[in-house]
């Protein structure tokens, strides 16, 4: 006699069939969608590392965050690629709110190159350059306070020409002078994250650029309490052009 095929049973086979079918479908599922995330955000990373590589000069969070896909953690981006290079002969660091790659610092002796400046910051340069970090917004006639002499026209146009300082805004003082500051390329070329990073008092102690008997009262102002403009108004582009001349340039003073 014949065995007939149980209709029932074949019924029961094929669903169990599609059932372990459909498991395995789901199974692949789950695996493929974190494997699609770690993708995303690996792609994203390596658009902001080509980004930082090609960039001519250090870039913000805002022009990252327009280059990027509109889902990206910037932040995040950053911290974890500046973890990648840590380790690396060259590393991404922070300037002045901007980011960049630099060479890795124990490793700057291999690129180092001795050639002659075409024009040297003299010693009146140096000390007018750190009263404006240290003092700023400063006016014209406050540093002359603090130096004991008078500006020069010559020392002022290098530190402009260097791009090291700005006008800030004027004072709301009679007279309302012109308050001056450091620039984003000041903290660039120092490697500075922030004016507030400038050395303090100690630092400049151990470093042997103060006395070790200071007198008594010296303080040295801390730079990071000045970024804001209270106390002061903006500039005005067009109203100001002209005085800007008069408050500054209008003299041709000479040093010693």
């Amino acid at each position: 006699m014949t065995d007939k095929p149980d209709p029932i049973n074949e019924a029961i086979e094929k669903l169990r069939e599609r059932a372990s079918r459909q498991g395995q479908a789901e199974t692949g599922s789950h695996e493929k969608g974190p494997r699609l995330a770690v993708n995303a955000e690996q792609d994203r990373l390596r658009r902001m590392e080509a980004l930082l590589f090609a960039a001519v000069e250090p870039l913000d969070i805002e022009t990252l965050q327009t280059r990027l896909p509109a889902e990206s953690d910037v932040e995040a981006l950053l911290a974890k690629l500046q973890e990648d290079y840590a380790e690396r002969g060259v590393q991404l660091t922070e300037v002045g709110g901007r980011w960049r790659f630099e060479t890795a610092p124990d490793l700057r002796g291999l690129l180092e190159e001795i050639r002659e400046e075409p024009r040297k910051l003299s010693d009146a340069g140096l000390e007018t350059l750190a009263i404006i970090a240290y003092h700023q917004p400063v006016t014209r006639a406050e540093i002359e306070e603090i130096r004991g002499v008078a500006v020069s026209k010559g020392t002022l146009d290098l530190l402009f020409e260097l791009s090291w300082i700005r006008p800030r805004g004027r004072r709301r003082t009679p007279g309302r002078p012109v308050t001056y500051g450091t620039t984003n390329g000041f903290l660039q070329y120092f490697g500075l994250a922030s004016i507030a990073d400038l050395p303090g008092q100690a630092d400049l102690k151990a470093a042997g650029l103060l006395d070790a008997r200071l007198p008594p009262g010296f303080e040295i102002p801390d730079p990071g309490l000045s970024e804001g403009l209270e106390g002061e108004d903006p500039l005005d582009p067009e109203e100001d052009a002209h005085l800007f001349h008069v408050d500054f340039m209008d003299e041709d003073d000479s040093e010693t």
